[in-house]
């Protein structure tokens, strides 16, 4: 809808489209007269430039050379850092947030993450340098947390270090977060005790389900096992661990809804959890790796342009029915504490309608806004994309 409205304002602008999701829609967006950029789009958006800006051409930076690759990021017009989400502490202070990358891309092939079409495996370190001097810009505009966007903050783990000890050492006040994927958290647990002297507050890390079974078709590359014994080592590290979930997949049961609940309980991360983490459904995009799967293929529908992804449905519908059910309890609970929606969401899916009584743990350091990625809306929901 967007791509139509610009072209009936100004007919005579050029559109372009960038991100993980670009690429995969190449071929649609192309049809709809929309450039499209690639994953690193620098030297993309350069060559788009020249061609509609030829009388400003002598203003363009000039292409090649590896460390034009990456540029620092320039901010000037956007609103202000308050104006984006913050950082919730347990004391009920808020701390201003940038954002900032370290690395690009991922060496990691799970099946459903939108990086791995586009990146193939492979990932790339942003000079220190440059990622400092955006720390320094965001800083002086107000920034009293860094988050750490990259796919996985330990994909070079030298890299990493010299990071966290960079800006440790120039800016001895200011917190961060990072994402993390439970594999490293273990491969690397010997640095989680430098995670939290340079004050690292929160690693968020993709753990998406306690089904083995599940976990082995995403290809995580961990076990639920693993994440139960990175909780540990961050618990024992003294980092805030954030597990995010894609609980509603064409795998889940009931019974295995529960199980996850439970688990979460067990773990003491009923607080640590996003509401918004207990009820996404599985995202299948153009060239996802998810169609690697023969089950995957037999259930999608056919490719459906307005919402971009392969709709499917629950071969068993109160699945289904409990997704749009927890989905509901979370849009309502915006002013709700996430203990009490976890409640409420454990009451849901048992069928008991009464709450569980359970010891109301410390809330962790938390977005005042939640993310995900990886999900689709509900069934009922795909002729309002």
């Amino acid at each position: 809808p967007l791509i139509a409205r610009a072209g009936r304002v100004n007919s005579s602008a050029r559109l372009a489209a960038s991100g993980w999701y670009a690429p995969h829609n190449a071929s649609w967006l192309r049809e709809q007269g929309v450039a499209v950029l690639g994953a690193d789009a620098e030297a993309d958006l350069l060559t788009l430039a020249r061609r509609q800006l030829p009388t400003s051409n002598s203003q363009l930076p000039i292409s090649g050379g590896s460390r034009r690759q990456f540029l620092q990021p320039d901010r000037e017009g956007l609103p202000p850092l308050s104006r984006y989400a913050s950082l919730q502490m347990p004391d009920g202070t808020r701390r201003v947030v940038g954002s900032t990358d370290a690395t690009r891309g991922c060496k990691h092939l799970c099946r459903h993450c939108p990086i791995v079409p586009v990146y193939g495996g492979t990932f790339r370190a942003i000079p220190i340098d440059i990622v400092m001097d955006d720390v320094r810009a965001q800083v002086a505009a107000g920034a009293q947390h860094i988050s750490f966007g990259d796919p996985d903050f330990f994909n070079g783990p030298t890299h990493a270090r010299r990071l966290v000890e960079a800006v440790a050492k120039e800016f001895p006040r200011l917190t961060y977060d990072v994402t993390i994927k439970i594999e490293h958290i273990l491969r690397h647990a010997d640095m989680l005790g430098l995670l939290r002297e340079t004050r690292c507050l929160m690693i968020t890390s993709a753990v998406e389900s306690v089904d083995d079974d599940v976990l082995l078709k995403l290809r995580k590359g961990h076990t639920r096992a693993d994440f139960i014994e990175a909780v540990g080592a961050c618990k024992r590290a003294g980092v805030t661990l954030a597990p995010t979930f894609v609980p509603f997949t064409p795998w889940t049961t009931i019974d295995g809804y529960i199980d996850l609940l439970e688990q979460l309980d067990a773990l003491e991360l009923a607080e640590g959890v996003a509401p918004i983490q207990l009820a996404i459904r599985l995202l299948v995009t153009a060239e996802s790796k998810l169609l690697e799967l023969p089950e995957v293929r037999d259930l999608v529908n056919p490719f459906d342009a307005e919402s971009l992804t392969f709709p499917w449905r629950h071969r068993d519908p109160r699945v289904d029915d409990l997704q749009r059910a927890v989905m509901q309890v979370v849009s309502g609970a915006a002013h709700a504490s996430r203990g009490d929606t976890f409640d409420r969401i454990v009451a849901l899916a048992s069928g008991s309608g009464d709450r569980p009584v359970r010891v109301k743990r410390a809330i962790p350091p938390y977005m005042t806004e939640g993310w995900y990625c990886c999900a689709e809306p509900g069934p009922e929901q795909l002729d309002l994309v």
